[in-house]
């Protein structure tokens, strides 16, 4: 019995074989779009989003806007995602004297999981960042003052 061949062998040896690891590769998956979420913060010691529900690994993208009028150095405002519930208070507490660093405790900074730098008043910051792979809560909040003492905090859930 004769086996009809086609006509691959005229082919050079490269092409040959760049189309012999495409053929074998499996099937690109598109990549998830990144979860967006703009959180608003003002004069008044709040954000607008208080919860923020992610899959595990999940790529989200926070931006966070200062609507306020008031000084930086009296009213400015960051976003602090902590490892845990835990660790909320006692880096909000250590945070109040932290001025010099941004009210942003470096003996604490290996609790924290995505930061936006302090902002004034009409500015605007982002970051990008996989949710853990842990389900579970993960606080936020405003490390500015006390912010997050009287209000000025959410969760992540990952789930």
């Amino acid at each position: 019995m004769k086996i009809k061949t086609f006509a691959v062998y005229h082919l050079p040896a490269a092409i040959l074989l760049s189309l012999i690891a495409v053929a074998i590769q499996p099937a690109a998956r598109s990549a998830e779009p990144e979860k967006t979420v703009v959180i608003v913060s003002n004069d008044n010691l709040k954000f607008n989003v208080t919860k923020i529900e992610a899959k595990p690994g999940e790529k989200i993208h926070v931006q966070l806007r200062n609507e306020g009028t008031l000084p930086k150095a009296s009213m400015g405002h960051n976003w602090i995602l902590l490892d845990s519930d835990a660790e909320a208070v006692p880096y909000a507490m250590a945070a109040i004297p932290a001025r010099d660093t941004a009210f942003q405790p470096k003996a604490l900074a290996s609790h924290v999981l995505a930061c936006i730098p302090l902002l004034g008043p009409k500015e605007v910051g982002d970051v990008t960042f996989e949710a853990p792979t842990k389900p579970g809560k993960y606080p936020y909040i405003c490390s500015c003052s006390g912010h997050s003492l009287t209000g000025m905090r959410g969760e992540l859930i990952v789930k």
